[in-house]
């Protein structure tokens, strides 16, 4: 069978990153033929070791990585084509699917809503073509077509964090020495409340290391650095842009991840580690309501004085920022919450992954 993805890169690296990771466990797991249509091949690059964004088509990790061109190129429709995140199909490649008629999947964005179990999985028919297309809701119940997550990423994860000698090589890779520091990664969204967690982190008296990726975020907080040379307690790294196999143990060794969107919100919570996720800001605070659902969520089997510690910090990151008694209290929960990240992963786990319900769901058609 062949699968095509089409992604639609918009302003972050969400898009891109959660059907790269889809794509190449298609490949690797199911033994299936993907192409991956990408319309910013160049933005692609960063997140795909090895990809030339010169070339039309390429074959990285065993997935067929295509330029999604205007005007789309005449090539045979696949078998299941994935329209992810409703980012419109090619006009020529739509009008081909009449005579193939694929399974036709629009892949949705995640969340933790209710609503998302009574829409998961609903038809809508195209009014001109004729063609069905299947919505297709990633979710926290089995109710939902569950989360991204490879079959050995737990167990990786567990060797990684079982081994100190792999912990320092991974540090070292990067030119860092945490030393006896607590280690938070900070991934954010430009709205975010920089400026109140640095300044909360130089007025306690626990010694911080923010690990930041280059970009607007790392280049703000060196200039606060910089207008701040007196404090001691705060040291902020900037590293450049990781791999998703690098990223993914750079959560793995932090005590604490800040982390955005989607992409990088699934891969803390496999982590199972302490993480605060800042959702993709939205009008009339909507993005408010998706982090309350998560927390619900996220909080509903912790003691009840731990859970009221990660709602606040969460709440905090997202609304008016933190202050240091805040960042105190963060800092003080780290190790019931800590316990409390790697129970709720191994929950998560016992649910079956997206890819393979993806599988499941699109193997009924055939």
């Amino acid at each position: 069978m062949r699968w095509d993805i089409f992604c639609s890169i918009v302003d972050n690296y969400g898009d891109i990153g959660v059907c790269w990771r889809l794509a190449k466990q298609l490949t690797r797991e199911h033994g299936i033929k993907v192409r991956l249509w990408v319309d910013q091949p160049s933005v692609a690059a960063k997140l795909i070791p090895g990809l030339d964004p010169t070339l039309a088509t390429q074959q990285v990790a065993g997935v067929d990585v295509c330029r999604w061109s205007s005007p789309f190129p005449p090539v045979e429709v696949a078998d299941v084509v994935i329209e992810a995140f409703a980012c419109e199909l090619p006009e020529t490649y739509l009008h081909a699917m009449q005579d193939r008629r694929p399974v036709w999947i629009n892949l949705e964005y995640l969340s933790a809503e209710s609503w998302v179990d009574d829409f998961h999985a609903k038809p809508s028919i195209h009014p001109q073509l004729g063609l069905t297309k299947h919505f297709f809701f990633p979710g926290f119940t089995p109710a939902c077509g569950g989360l991204l997550r490879e079959n050995h990423l737990l167990a990786e994860r567990s060797r990684f964090q079982q081994s100190k000698v792999s912990q320092a090589a991974f540090w070292h890779g990067l030119g860092i020495m945490p030393n006896q520091a607590y280690t938070i990664s900070l991934f954010c969204y430009p709205q975010a409340p920089v400026n109140s967690l640095l300044e909360a982190i130089a007025q306690t008296d626990q010694p911080v290391l923010c690990i930041i990726p280059q970009g607007p975020s790392a280049d703000h907080a060196m200039q606060w650095l910089d207008a701040h040379p007196t404090q001691d307690r705060l040291r902020i790294a900037t590293i450049p842009f990781l791999s998703q196999e690098q990223y993914d143990q750079l959560l793995w060794a932090c005590d604490l991840n800040f982390v955005r969107g989607e992409d990088s919100w699934i891969r803390a919570l496999w982590a199972g580690k302490p993480m605060i996720w800042q959702p993709y800001l939205q009008d009339e605070d909507t993005h408010l309501v998706k982090l309350e659902a998560f927390l619900q969520r996220y909080c509903q089997d912790s003691p009840s004085d731990l859970a009221i510690h990660m709602m606040a910090a969460h709440r905090a990151w997202n609304r008016h920022g933190f202050t240091p008694s805040a960042w105190q209290a963060v800092l003080a929960a780290l190790p019931s919450w800590q316990r409390q990240a790697q129970t709720y992963a191994e929950h998560l786990a016992k649910e079956t992954d997206l890819a393979a319900k993806l599988v499941i769901y699109c193997k009924k058609f055939f």
